[in-house]
């Protein structure tokens, strides 16, 4: 403006100070008064409203909105949002602050303190009842307390979604079985319940606040420089192994064993709302430098698995094809249905994964061992023994570390009960057919016989019809250790009565040979032993017997050095 007319513009307005809020004035902005009607519905949610307070009547009704003409003196939709925002914040605390100092004084009352959502327990007993030493953030003094210490290991136990609101009783087995492995260990149970405890979509979106308090207590923690991020080691379950994956990504620097590298143990993560997804929001290979994980409930039931499906980590490990586990079978399902108790035999599956873990901790003696394949067919058939360039590898504890490896699928087969391991053998035979039989169905089974006794007969599992003239290859497996293989029976069980061959040997029936006529002819077998790596070869017991038929068997024995040859 021009000199002249600088002086004529009024002087700056200066702003009263505020007025001191009287006694028992509204703890919250103006703009949350109980007004409008308000009042009553805060009366009705938390009591009595604040003295000092009149109550003004409610306004009428307005058109909606979108009916009137937006003038420029109506809030922006930011404001509006930053007031609803508010607003929930306030019925979300209203009955405590009502009762803040300031308020009616006769009632006043210190509201208790919150409750973490997460809470930390250092465990030196596997009672599910005894919560342990509970660190908390920020407090050294917590840390002494408890007796941490902060250059052993330190095991963080993760559990998943719950039903009923409680510890389950696999987490006491885990805790005693990884004090009893790592005596100088810190063990410390992640308590979520109060996330976990709620609709399965909400316990899923607490998922990532849970990893991020996990990370931040280790990032807390590494500020003791004797405490080392290699000797942290996560096991989580079901969601609880999302979890780990999202503490792994947030935390300062790397987790891990031995290696110096990150490691996670993930007992069979959940699939529901994680399958398929982004790596970003599950459990990945992206989330530390190893992680292995077991898949022991991945089969579909209405189109959604218990247990995520599609390999997660590393190296991802599926006992018995990762659906039907030893001791939860079909005929379990069926009378669970009966009783109302299918729950059971969900958990059953489920939870395998957790007592393979324990099990790979108590049992040194008798550890499992998983084979890498493509898929469980090929595995099934045997195809998939080997353990040249780190194709099986031990399971729960025992994992390893492999070089360049991810995503890698490997299989085993267990037992129904604890010790899991059993010995696997794969067996080739050539089978010859010197008669036209058309189509060969037959159902062979083999008795072991070794040094450390004799096996039950063993199924050889026929996935695809049997090769004639060619080479079969099966997979069995026995309970105990066998030792050294001294005989084996091979017995023609009769062809396979699913309802299949039923119909097919009845459209058959005018011109197909009589059983008695089949006959095949097989003259070695060999056999190699997934956990020895050995190979063996028996050859038929008599050289000129090697015909086999329906009803028969036939003895082999070890082949000299002259079949050996051949």
């Amino acid at each position: 403006l021009p000199p002249a007319q600088r002086s004529r513009r009024p002087p700056p307005r200066v702003s009263a100070a505020p007025r001191p809020s009287p006694a028992g004035a509204w703890p919250f902005h103006s703009s949350l008064r109980p007004r409008h009607g308000g009042r009553d519905q805060w009366e009705r949610r938390c009591g009595p409203a604040p003295s000092g307070h009149e109550h003004r009547p409610a306004r009428p009704l307005k058109a909606p909105r979108h009916a009137r003409p937006r003038s420029p003196a109506q809030p922006r939709p930011a404001r509006a949002m930053r007031g609803l925002v508010l607003l929930l914040c306030a019925g979300a605390t209203c009955c405590a602050a009502a009762r803040l100092p300031g308020g009616d004084a006769a009632a006043a009352e210190v509201p208790p303190q919150p409750q973490p959502q997460v809470k930390f327990n250092l465990r030196s007993s596997p009672e599910a009842e005894e919560e342990g030493c509970a660190l908390a953030l920020g407090q050294q003094e917590r840390l002494e307390e408890c007796e941490f210490n902060v250059t052993a290991k330190t095991f963080f136990i993760i559990h998943g979604w719950t039903m009923s609101g409680m510890f389950e009783t696999w987490l006491g087995s885990l805790v005693s079985a990884l004090r009893a492995r790592e005596k100088d260990a810190n063990v410390v149970v992640v308590d979520w319940l109060a996330l976990a405890h709620q609709l399965y979509t909400d316990a899923v979106n607490n998922t990532q606040i849970v990893g991020k308090s996990i990370a931040r207590l280790l990032d807390w923690l590494q500020e003791n420089p004797l405490f080392q991020l290699e000797n942290v080691h996560l096991i989580g379950y079901s969601l609880g192994a999302h979890v780990a994956g999202f503490a792994g990504n947030n935390v300062h620097g790397t987790i891990g064993r031995i290696t110096g590298k990150r490691l996670f143990n993930s007992l069979d993560p959940a699939g529901p709302m994680f399958e398929g997804v982004d790596p970003s929001k599950r459990l990945s290979p992206d989330d530390a430098s190893f992680v292995d994980v077991l898949h022991t409930y991945t089969r579909e039931t209405l189109g959604v698995s218990i247990g995520i499906q599609m390999p997660v980590g590393h190296v991802d490990i599926y006992p018995n094809g990762g659906d039907f586990q030893p001791g939860c079978g079909l005929s379990d399902v069926l009378g669970a249905i009966a009783y109302g108790t299918i729950g059971e035999v969900v958990k059953c599956e489920h939870e395998r994964s957790v007592h393979l873990f324990v099990d790979s901790l108590v049992n040194q003696d008798k550890q499992s061992f998983a084979f890498q394949c493509t898929d469980s067919s090929r595995f099934k058939k045997g195809i998939c023994l080997s353990c040249r360039k780190n194709r099986c590898n031990g399971i729960g504890y025992n994992a390893r570390k492999t070089q360049n490896k991810r995503n890698s699928k490997m299989y085993l087969k267990t037992r129904a009960d604890m010790p899991f391991k059993v010995y696997h053998y794969q067996m080739k035979m050539h089978v010859f057919s010197y008669k036209s039989l058309g189509e060969a169905d037959p159902t062979f089974s083999v008795t072991l016989h070794g040094t450390n006794g004799d096996s039950e007969p063993l199924s050889l599992e026929m996935l695809d019809q049997i090769g004639l003239n060619a080479t079969n290859t099966f997979l069995v497996y026995t309970e105990k250790d066998m030792g050294e293989l001294l005989k084996i029976k091979l017995t023609w069980e009769g062809t396979s009565q699913s309802w299949y061959d039923l119909w097919k040997e009845l459209k058959s029936y005018w011109y197909r040979p009589a059983k008695s006529s089949q006959e095949l002819h097989i003259r070695r077998i060999r056999v190699k032993s997934g956990e020895t790596q050995q190979r063996f070869a028996f050859c038929v017991e008599d050289s000129q017997l090697t015909s086999i038929s329906p009803g028969k068997e036939l003895w082999f024995v070890k082949c000299t050095e002259e079949w050996q040859r051949r």
